[in-house]
């Protein structure tokens, strides 16, 4: 009876030794909460002529140690960078300026962050009107695989957004040049795809420029998708 007792022992400890660990799990994906994707924050803190304090909210994603809010200043291009455990950050910026806002999440199971999406938001100020959003590139993501279809086409797609809904065109910018300077066309401001006649093995860089009836400009910053 001890032998078989030892040996129903020695399986159970062989098993136990044998079982793997648990992968390192990286962290889960931020659904952004606001902010709003595209819209007027009125409820900054003022703390002057020029500057309120905006809280930023996000939801708790899984295994997740620190948040890093990235909140950049789309006309100059400046960041700022805090990080919390919270799910929620307060910054100073800019009044009547158009910002950009992710969230990164981090680990310590493993070295890779992982961004959410970006959302674009004018914070309240003075502003009678309202240059449009830089436009969210759709098809084909940065850094995208695509194949061509039967015409040895691509379609490029976007969506454009503007608080006073008068977005005059999109100028669309499409080269293998980096950043790509050569203009294939002023699309009415409706209009959110276009065609471009590609080559396999060759990588494109593009961009879409968004004009209103101000002459209010935004630029949608270069995407590259490499086609097979």
């Amino acid at each position: 009876m001890r032998k078989v007792i030892f040996m129903i022992c020695g399986i159970f400890f062989l098993l136990c030794a044998c079982r793997k660990k648990d992968s390192p799990k990286p962290p889960g994906q931020v659904q952004l909460l606001f902010p709003e994707r595209n819209s007027e924050c009125t409820t900054g803190q003022s703390l002057g002529l020029n500057t309120s304090r905006v809280t930023f909210n996000w939801q708790e994603a899984k295994n997740v140690k620190i948040y890093e809010l990235r909140v950049t200043n789309i006309n100059t291009g400046t960041a700022q960078t805090i990080s919390t455990a919270a799910t929620s950050a307060s910054l100073p910026i800019e009044k009547g300026t158009p910002f950009s806002w992710l969230v990164r999440t981090r680990n310590n199971q493993v070295v890779e962050t992982i961004s959410s999406e970006t959302w674009s938001f004018y914070n309240s100020g003075s502003n009678t009107y309202f240059a449009p959003f830089p436009a969210d590139i759709i098809s084909p993501r940065m850094s995208e695989r695509v194949f061509k279809d039967i015409n040895n086409e691509v379609t490029l797609s976007w969506s454009g957004s503007d608080l006073d809904d008068d977005i005059v065109n999109f100028e669309v910018y499409f080269s293998t040049e980096n950043p790509p300077l050569n203009s294939i066309g002023t699309l009415g401001g409706t209009v959110n795809e276009q065609k471009v006649t590609v080559a396999s093995n060759t990588v494109y860089y593009w961009s879409i420029r968004t004009k209103d009836e101000q002459g209010n400009e935004t630029n949608s910053g270069v995407y590259s998708f490499q086609v097979l």
